[in-house]
């Protein structure tokens, strides 16, 4: 069983880019917080959280992409069975 997902299981969980999203914006604000700091440690991490952000994006549409296919192929998701797989 997933902790944070949508299953059977957990019908009340979320979707994947609904999470990423959550997760991008926590990342957002934290990285406001340090953008002034000019010490090189906190531009260090500030330069990562960026790039984070940029895979963070590219996952969110990813994301989004999968469950359009699936809308698209199979309807709504019923909460009876998955749409695909087992």
């Amino acid at each position: 069983m997933t902790h944070f997902l949508v299953t059977d299981e957990n019908p009340d969980g979320f979707k994947l880019e609904d999470i990423l999203s959550i997760i991008r914006k926590d990342i957002i604000k934290r990285a406001t917080l340090i953008m002034d700091d000019e010490r090189p440690e906190a531009q260090h991490v500030l330069n990562n959280n960026v790039e984070i952000l940029g895979l963070l994006t590219e996952a969110i549409d990813l994301a989004k992409d999968s469950s359009l296919t699936l809308q698209k192929s199979f309807g709504p998701s019923s909460g009876d069975h998955p749409r695909i797989g087992k």
